[in-house]
């Protein structure tokens, strides 16, 4: 294994991505299927190093994360690491726009360095509805000594995954969405991979401990398909510190929301009775109520916890008020590249407003998600290779969408879905959601500023409510029923990105798009050249390599 990873650190030093003198941090992943019953349901499951969920990666800023991933499953896979922005390399994104999948039975080396982007992430199967079958994991960055954070060390770092589960594979799960048909609610709720009992009811072991008087952190990220978690600690309150990779300023709540794609980190002090004491996620807006539970134990606990769990919010409103006390930390000491980082981003202008509208309807007899209309398809060339290789008018059309969504009445068009972007436009997305259900939307490559969000259709007057002075920086971000939210940033990260739905049924029929993003100059300057292992796929296999950018 150790000859492997210096082959792998070897066949890497050529790449111009990295500074030499940034500490390399190495990974063999093996991805196979295996055997789990979190819901007393024994299914197919993606293990990573036998692991469910995945092994969780603990980083620092700048470092170069180099992870030889194996893949021995019967199907094409990819990783993708959200909200990892992956500055001029969308190389190493990992969505299928980007990349060709890893075929069953070999191996590819992801290699990336995060940089400025202290905070909770995770990565998790971006091919088909393998998201539904696990293989995701935390990542956390950490700041280096050099750029302090707004608090003091805790005392330990937890990582708590949770989200929604179904009980069937996700080849089935993806049969019932190819058929036309709906996959129905979630079956259960998991945190860190178990509801919390087992099938007698009884709790399993604590996942964390505690020292009375000592702080620790909790990273909570929301890795499920669908539903928006409440999380909350019995007894405790949370202290909000950071959300997507932002400082946050620093509110107490005793629950929080966490919609799905999303991560926050919270600090939590160790100063009640000493016993045991449930963390608990819990569904919001839907009409059915489903639970996991797992015990934090003060150090010496005999005492188990109690069995009347805090109850959590009613409401979108609480949801909505709750998302309005966001606010940026002005005051943590990072790196904020202009305008994108700006503490002035409102006061720039404006030089591009797009509205994305989602819909839902037939193509060809079978239920599809759209945005402004278009319900995007996957190609066989990754859009990313297309475009570098020159064909991309024989694999997509840009601009297939207009920046203003169609009639409500308008059919859904079913091909590839870019948007083509100006390099170093500043420009305001709005998302309107007309459905009854929440919706949740991401975008790789950026962070954004969530500067507004309001009930029924979005119009100019509504950007008198933005918040143009402290609105947190992150990558995701919900849109309530019949609502919607505003967005502004930079695209000053040359690439192809994924802008999509993060409810992955959703996602899985066609409620994305792909933001391209081209450099004028076309040079090292703006985005990394291709590396050399990257695997060619579709009408690209064959083509001379374009030369390398200077």
């Amino acid at each position: 294994m150790a000859g492997v990873a210096f082959l792998v650190f070897v066949s890497l030093l050529g790449l111009s991505a990295v500074r030499a003198e940034d500490p390399y941090l190495f990974f063999t992943w093996n991805v196979t299927y295996g055997t789990v019953s979190p819901l007393g349901v024994p299914q197919q499951a993606i293990l990573i190093n036998g692991q469910f969920p995945g092994p969780n990666i603990n980083s620092t800023t700048n470092n170069n994360i180099v992870i030889n991933v194996f893949n021995n499953l019967d199907e094409p896979f990819l990783f993708t690491w959200n909200g990892i922005q992956q500055r001029k390399n969308s190389w190493q994104d990992g969505m299928p726009g980007t990349n060709c999948p890893i075929p069953p039975g070999t191996n590819y080396t992801y290699h990336f360095q995060v940089k400025d982007q202290i905070g909770s992430f995770f990565y998790f199967p971006s091919v088909g509805m393998h998201r539904a079958a696990g293989g995701f994991g935390g990542l956390r960055v950490n700041s280096r000594l050099l750029i302090p954070v707004p608090f003091d060390d805790p005392a330990d770092d937890y990582t708590v995954l949770i989200g929604d589960w179904y009980t069937k594979s996700h080849k089935a799960l993806a049969g019932i969405l190819d058929a036309g048909r709906s996959i129905g609610n979630p079956v259960g709720i998991l945190m860190n991979g178990s509801p919390g009992k087992n099938a007698a009811g009884k709790d399993d072991a604590p996942l964390f401990a505690m020292e009375a008087g000592k702080t620790y952190r909790y990273r909570i990220c929301n890795v499920g398909l669908k539903v928006s978690l409440n999380f909350r600690i019995q007894n405790h309150l949370m202290k909000l510190v950071e959300m997507d990779g932002s400082h946050t300023v620093q509110n107490d709540y005793e629950s929080l929301d966490v919609h799905v794609g999303q991560c926050l980190s919270v600090l939590v002090t160790a100063n009640q009775e000493p016993k045991d004491y449930y963390m608990v996620a819990s569904t919001r807006f839907t009409k059915y109520m489903l639970t996991a539970t797992g015990i934090v134990r003060y150090a010496g606990s005999n005492v188990p916890p109690s069995s009347e769990l805090p109850a959590g919010p009613v409401g979108w409103a609480w949801s909505f008020n709750q998302w309005r006390s966001f606010r940026w930390n002005l005051t943590a000491s990072a790196a904020r590249p202009n305008p994108q980082g700006s503490y002035h981003y409102g006061s720039i202008n404006i030089t591009r407003t797009i509205k994305l509208a989602s819909s839902v309807g037939l193509v060809n007899g079978k239920r599809r998600f759209a945005l402004n209309g278009v319900s995007h398809v996957e190609t066989e060339t990754p859009l990313k290779l297309a475009e570098y290789y020159g064909i991309a008018d024989k694999v997509f059309k840009y601009d297939s969408i207009s920046d203003e969504p169609p009639a409500a009445s308008a059919t859904i068009t079913a091909a590839p879905n870019v948007l083509n972007a100006t390099f170093r436009d500043y420009i305001e997305i709005i998302l309107e959601n007309p459905e009854r259900s929440i919706q949740s939307f991401h975008l790789d490559g950026y962070s954004f500023f969530a500067v507004g969000m309001g009930h029924g259709k979005w119009t100019p007057a509504s950007r008198k409510t933005y918040n143009l002075l402290d609105a947190v920086s992150r990558h995701t971000i919900q849109v309530y029923p019949r609502s919607w939210s505003a967005i502004m940033l930079t695209f000053d990260n040359a690439g192809m990105w994924s802008l999509r739905s993060e409810l992955w049924e959703r996602h899985y029929l066609g409620q994305q798009l792909y933001v391209s993003v081209l450099s004028p100059a076309r040079s090292l300057r703006d985005e990394y050249s291709i590396p050399d292992n990257t695997l060619l796929c579709g009408d690209v296999t064959t083509l001379p390599k374009p030369p390398p950018y200077v």
